[in-house]
Formats: C-alpha cells, structure tokens, sequence
C-alpha cells in the first residue's frame, strides 16, 4: 500500500521537475490549474487528506485542448466519488487512499472514473513504507535512484561524482538564468531547460470530482494505484504503488484519447526500479514534518549509516541547489494544523534537506 509521501518541491520546481515532451518533440513545462499553485505546500510528511501535486491531460478541463497537453492540479488524497450523496466527504465510510490494480472493474468507485479517462499521475519525491518486526515497524522511503544523468539505472559509489553533479547542477542553473528564469516557462509554455534536480515518482491514480449536493465549490480527489512488490522490496511490504517509469509510459496513461482503459490497465506492472534506505520512526506521527523525516538512519546502531549511491547523491543535489530560489520557511508547515487554522509556527533547522527546501537567510516574497 501507500499511506504516506514526501514531496518537498516548491510549486514552480514541479512545473520543471515534470515536463515532457509533445508530439512535435519540443519540450514542455505543464502549468499550474488556475489558483491550484496556492493549494499545494510542500512537506516531508504528507497523509491521507492532504493535498498533493497531480498531473493529468487538460482536456479534462478544457475540451479544445491540444491531446498531448498536461497540466497540474492540486487534488485531496482519498478519492471522493462524484455520486457520493453525503454533504460531508469525511462522512465516507471507507478509506479510498489506494486502489488495487486487480479490483478497479470490481469497485464502483473506482470502475466509474476509469471509464471516464479520468487517470492521473501522483507526484512525490518518494513514499514511505513500513516493515513489521518482532516488536514494532521500521520505517523505509522508497523513491528513484538518483543519478547525474537523471536515469533510473543506480551507478556504483565509485561511479557516483557527487561534485561533478553539483557543478553541472549550478551551471545550468546559470545557463537556465541566462534564458530569462531558471524556474519560469516561456509564455508558450515551453520549458527553458532540462530539469537536472531530484527526479519525481510518477504514480499512476485515478481521480474524481465531488460537488457538495446542496451546491458548493467542486472538490477534486485522487486515489493511488498499487500493485504487488518488486521482489526488492517484498521484505518491506506485500504491495506498492504502481509506478510509471519514463515519460512514455506517463504519456500513455495520461492520453485517455489515444490509449484506451484496457491498454491503460497493462501498465500497471510490477517494476523493480525502485531504491530505499531505512528512516526514524519520527515520520511514524504525520504532524511530524521536518528534514529528520527523510534522513537515512540505522536501525541497528546509534552510529550514522554509511549512505547509498543514491542517498548521497539526494543530500548532494539538495545541499547544492540555490537556496535563494526556494520558498519560505511555512511553505512547509504542517498541513493538519492549517486545516485546523492553528497558528503558524516555525520549523526546527534539521539539517541540509531542510536548508535547500527553504533557503537560507531569504526574505518572504512579495506580490
């Protein structure tokens, strides 16, 4: 199953993180739904109900949209069916957070929006799992193998030029600066750049819109899709999302025109490109939302773990990455203390994570 992500980007660094290329071969930067930008805050610890970045075909919201065209949304966790007749989704007597690939003809949740074409993709920069032990459960983020190049193969430490990446990282942020924004799309919305930085998970999902019976703002829901494990990670946890690996396979479940369901439903696989590295059991409490959440620890020693190929590669790139582009401190504040309108209260340095998400000595932004 998945039951708890991490998605740290800032809203624009989504936009790059993710763009894709259109049928004509020109590079795209997927723009934000109008307002969705603001919807969306970053945290090392995100949970069910809370809102995640999501990206889907624009023709769901505008029928005269180019056919290879992706725009991204901000979307509630916990599919919400739009034939639900209660006035309160909180009210749903079942928890709709995962949807497994053999059961979506079975479950009329589920069944109806992938009739509709209404596929997304989920975006983190890993999800957390937990492994049963004797006498409690050992926490684990699982994500990408990061490499310089970007691909999902893992090098070996010896290959792993963690400076070579960090100063190829910096000088095409410089070439990025030089085209007019490192973070901005140009007003056709072509992207400046490749993105060089974390590479996202892409998880496959499905999604719904519910509009309140009484009337009211509509409310846009999403389901993550699992699978069996990869036989790397069957000694963590029996299932896990089903990930979308490449661009072409995220075109394809996005392109409900073209790729009808029963072809859709074939890329929901179980794929072995997976990485992982054990956490603290602090990311166990979903009001926990610090750098710690993400850190690799040893379960066995209170001694530092030697760290991964790609986990030092991850603390490389973050540590690396200007911080005067990233946002303020509250950007990653707790979302269930905002849903409860509790008073915002600043995050504890942790560490580099945390650094490279909300910058250094950098004034809140102004409009």
């Amino acid at each position: 199953m998945c039951g708890r992500t991490a998605c740290t980007l800032a809203p624009d660094e989504v936009s790059r993180a993710c763009s894709y290329r259109s049928r004509g071969g020109q590079r795209r930067q997927p723009r934000w739904r109008d307002g969705d930008a603001d919807k969306y805050r970053p945290s090392y610890n995100k949970s069910p109900q809370s809102t995640s970045p999501v990206l889907l075909s624009q023709r769901h919201f505008d029928k005269d949209a180019p056919v290879d065209e992706c725009v991204l949304a901000s979307m509630r966790w916990g599919l919400v069916p739009a034939w639900f007749k209660e006035d309160d989704p909180r009210k749903m007597q079942y928890s709709t957070s995962n949807c497994r690939s053999e059961n979506i003809l079975e479950k009329k949740s589920y069944k109806s929006p992938l009739n509709k074409g209404q596929r997304c993709v989920i975006l983190a920069d890993g999800f957390y799992e937990w492994r049963r032990e004797e006498k409690s459960k050992q926490p684990f983020f699982i994500y990408f193998p990061q490499t310089p190049s970007g691909s999902s193969q893992e090098k070996t430490e010896d290959q792993d030029d963690l400076a070579t990446s960090a100063q190829s990282k910096e000088t095409s942020e410089r070439a990025c600066s030089a085209e007019g924004g490192a973070f901005d799309s140009t007003e056709e919305g072509e992207a400046p750049c490749e993105w060089t930085g974390w590479r996202l998970l892409t998880m496959a999902g499905l999604f719904d819109c519910w509009t309140p019976p009484g009337g009211g703002e509509a409310l846009y829901t999403y389901s993550v899709i699992t699978v069996n494990a990869s036989p790397n990670l069957q000694s963590i946890h029996d299932r896990m999302p089903a990930v979308l690996d490449g661009e072409e396979e995220v075109r394809r479940w996005l392109d409900f025109g073209e790729v009808k369901s029963p072809d859709a439903l074939k890329l929901l696989q179980t794929k072995n490109s997976l990485t992982f590295h054990p956490v603290s059991s602090l990311v166990n409490n979903s009001r926990n939302n610090s750098a710690e959440c993400l850190q690799p620890v040893d379960p066995g020693s209170k001694k530092e773990p030697k760290p991964t190929a790609s986990s030092k590669r991850m603390m490389s790139w973050l540590t690396s990455s200007a911080p005067t582009k990233r946002k303020e401190s509250d950007c990653c504040e707790s979302e269930q203390q905002q849903q409860k309108g509790k008073s915002k209260t600043p995050l504890k340095s942790t560490g580099a994570l945390q650094l490279w998400l909300q910058g250094a000595n950098k004034k809140p932004k102004t409009n």
